[in-house]
């Protein structure tokens, strides 16, 4: 007969985003995974697989947790470049407050610590930069289409910019005590639609 579970898997996914998130994937040993999730090694390993399955399944988990909002915001009906400027000056407020600062973006903060040697991880990255960057690309070509946008503006290069500045944002956001500068950086970009 087989043993059941004595600990809720979706938790315990949960506990590992939040400490992988904290610490990032390196500074996060078995021993830290254990104590948080408060299960033995080997029903985590009989869970989860290893270390690097864990955190590619947190990975996967906040794609999903962040995404629908992302789909909500950018493809409201009626004007969509309030939606993209909206999006941008949270991503600024998000990454020069305090309370997330330190904190930033599990799918930046993993693009910035194994996005060049951990091919699995890279993979999830760029879905993740592909998937906004299409929502993006969507809604300022409604916008061009609208005649929200300047003749001649690209929709897609556009698109492309802000997604830069917008992980760009996370990554000085982190290490920058002064929100001033990801706020001005985010107006002067925004600049470039009107």
């Amino acid at each position: 007969m087989a043993r059941t579970k004595e600990f809720d898997p979706e938790a315990a996914l949960h506990s590992a985003l939040d400490l992988f998130w904290e610490r990032g994937y390196e500074a996060t040993t078995m021993a830290d995974l254990v104590e948080r999730l408060g299960i033995g090694r080997q029903s985590l390993y009989a869970t989860f697989g290893s270390k690097h399955e864990l955190y590619l399944k947190a990975m996967e988990r906040y794609a999903e947790t962040q995404n629908p909002f992302l789909v909500e915001e950018l493809s409201a009906p009626g004007p969509a470049l309030p939606a993209v400027r909206s999006l941008v000056r949270r991503f600024a407020a998000e990454a020069g407050a305090d309370a997330t600062r330190l904190r930033g973006c599990l799918v930046t903060n993993s693009a910035a610590e194994l996005g060049a040697h951990d091919e699995s991880v890279a993979r999830r990255v760029e879905l993740s930069w592909e998937h906004l960057e299409t929502l993006l690309h969507a809604a300022l070509a409604r916008a061009a289409a609208q005649g929200e946008l300047p003749p001649g503006r690209d929709p897609r290069a556009l698109a492309r910019m802000l997604l830069v500045l917008m992980q760009g944002l996370r990554i000085v956001g982190k290490a920058s005590s002064d929100p001033g500068r990801v706020r001005d950086a985010a107006e002067q970009a925004l600049a470039l639609l009107d």
